[in-house]
């Protein structure tokens, strides 16, 4: 069954380095999340710019796929910021999607007064 939820989950996407994954998954569950999911990445920004020996370096990155309530959602992202030092240049960047249709979330959805549909 698939659940239309309106605005009460949102999908954050941070893309931080390699190295920084398990900090962030941290921050995650520190701000309330239940965790993540890690995808590798490769960067190709302005910050990622280099070479050796002449040959062009594209930095590993992780991209950490964080699903949250809504009321949490400022929480989580004002912890990963700080966790992943997302101020400062060419560390990661956060940013949130809507999620509107979910499934596989059954012991968060039954909690909510979402309407049911089997789109």
């Amino acid at each position: 069954m698939v659940k239309l939820v309106g605005d009460e989950f949102k999908l954050i996407f941070i893309i931080v380095k390699k190295n920084l994954s398990r900090r962030v998954i941290k921050a995650c569950i520190k701000a309330g999340a239940e965790g993540g999911t890690v995808l590798p990445g490769r960067g190709t920004g302005t910050h990622d710019t280099g070479s050796i020996f002449g040959v062009k370096v594209e930095p590993e990155k992780d991209i950490i796929l964080c699903l949250a309530p809504n009321e949490l959602v400022s929480k989580v992202l004002s912890k990963v910021r700080a966790a992943a030092r997302l101020d400062k240049p060419g560390t990661g960047i956060a940013f949130v999607v809507n999620s509107k249709n979910i499934c596989g979330i059954a012991h968060l959805l039954n909690n909510s007064n979402s309407s049911s549909s089997n789109n």
